[in-house]
């Protein structure tokens, strides 16, 4: 009986003493750290697919001006429908290749939409359209939020990563294996991160 309560004893220590140990190695702000990764993705998701909802309404407004350069349209079109065609899974935030292809597609849809809106310059009934204009403006507020989003994950994934690559925390990063996740970086980040600017112009008369 004595040997048994023993046996209970020893069970509850050793499980405390684990407990403890997880804590002082950092699994527990892994679990947290995870979960703001995972968050944050999904706020960068929802603003992207916010935008992906927005071009078609831009599309067919620009397409009811006459003589509209077909090329800049095609481009926004295909941009779109790339990078709307690549399943950004909760997967995808662990696996570098197709992270780095999604975040591409992102940026040419970017880089796409801002021609777009250069090139709507040059036509003043499109300045005068309201619907147009309404939709200029939501979607650089879209573009803010983006902005907003991206920021935030990349803080996110920053922390997670430095408490990854950090001593003694490292350690339960090895035995969870718990890897270094990618995190936002392309070539013209600066560019791409700028919204594109929203004139309210009056319109010149021809």
């Amino acid at each position: 009986m004595v040997l048994e309560q023993l046996g209970t004893w020893m069970r509850r220590l050793a499980g405390v003493l684990v407990i403890a140990a997880l804590t002082g190695c950092g699994y527990n702000d892994f679990q947290r750290l995870d979960e703001d990764v995972k968050g944050s993705w999904s706020e960068v998701l929802n603003q992207y697919q916010r935008r992906a909802d927005l071009v078609p309404n831009l599309v067919a407004t620009v397409k009811g001006e006459a003589n509209f350069e077909q090329e800049t349209l095609t481009k926004v079109i295909e941009a779109r429908a790339k990078a709307t065609s690549i399943q950004a899974t909760p997967e995808l935030i662990n696996n570098p290749e197709a992270f780095k292809k999604f975040q591409a597609a992102q940026g040419e849809l970017s880089g796409a939409l801002s021609r777009l809106l250069v090139v709507t310059e040059n036509y003043p009934n499109l300045k005068a359209n309201q619907g147009f204009q309404d939709l200029r403006v939501q979607l650089e507020g879209t573009e803010n939020r983006i902005t907003v989003a991206r920021n935030r994950y990349i803080k996110t994934v920053q922390d997670y990563n430095v408490l990854t690559r950090s001593f003694p925390t490292n350690l339960t990063a090895m035995v969870f294996h718990y890897e270094v996740k990618p995190n936002l970086a392309v070539a013209n980040e600066a560019q791409i991160s700028q919204p594109p600017a929203v004139s309210f112009d009056k319109p010149t008369a021809k």
